[in-house]
């Protein structure tokens, strides 16, 4: 079984925010492998498939960003879920606007979702794509632009980076981690 998780916010005002790219990828996914979100359950929105002859759960924690590890550990406990069977998709403001890095482990560079799930895991190591939103500029606050939305000249860069974050999730249902980051950590 293979647990795919996207980060984000609840609620409307968040919605199509940097901060909520992982829900947006997670929304990708549901479309592309017909599995729809239909169960409230580990403080989350998920659902339930199968690709490949695996099974796949797709999950949105709905803590709020700073508690996602609460859901996480929850379903993973739940369906006694490895490690190794996890993938969690988030915004990194360390890449440029449309550029996405697979990583096996890692420390949370300040992000809190990342946070919240290394300390209800207990290790850094778990699967994990970051997709790039760029760093604020003239001075902006980090929580207000991480909380706002992408600028129309960045939205087709964002939007082919779901796509590009979304078939390497479906890829990683097929084969092993280190070969999907090796193909698209080009």
């Amino acid at each position: 079984m293979k647990l795919i998780v996207g980060l984000g916010n609840p609620g409307k005002q968040y919605e199509k925010t940097r901060h909520n790219i992982g829900f947006e990828v997670i929304d990708e996914l549901a479309d592309k492998l017909s599995i729809p979100l239909n169960q409230s359950k580990f403080k989350g929105q998920f659902g339930m498939g199968f690709h490949n002859g695996k099974k796949v759960i797709l999950l949105k924690p709905l803590t709020y960003m700073n508690l996602s590890g609460e859901s996480i550990r929850a379903i993973m406990d739940y369906y006694e879920i490895d490690l190794e069977d996890l993938v969690i998709i988030y915004d990194d403001l360390d890449l440029p606007v449309g550029k996405i890095r697979l990583r096996q482990k890692g420390s949370a560079g300040g992000h809190n979702g990342i946070k919240s799930t290394v300390a209800h895991l207990g290790t850094q190591e778990f699967n994990r794509i970051r997709i790039g939103i760029d760093r604020p500029k003239n001075g902006m606050k980090v929580p207000d632009y991480v909380l706002g939305r992408f600028h129309e000249d960045e939205w087709e860069l964002t939007k082919e980076s779901v796509q590009k974050s979304a078939d390497a999730c479906i890829k990683w249902l097929e084969k092993p981690f280190l070969q999907v980051m090796n193909e698209f950590n080009q």
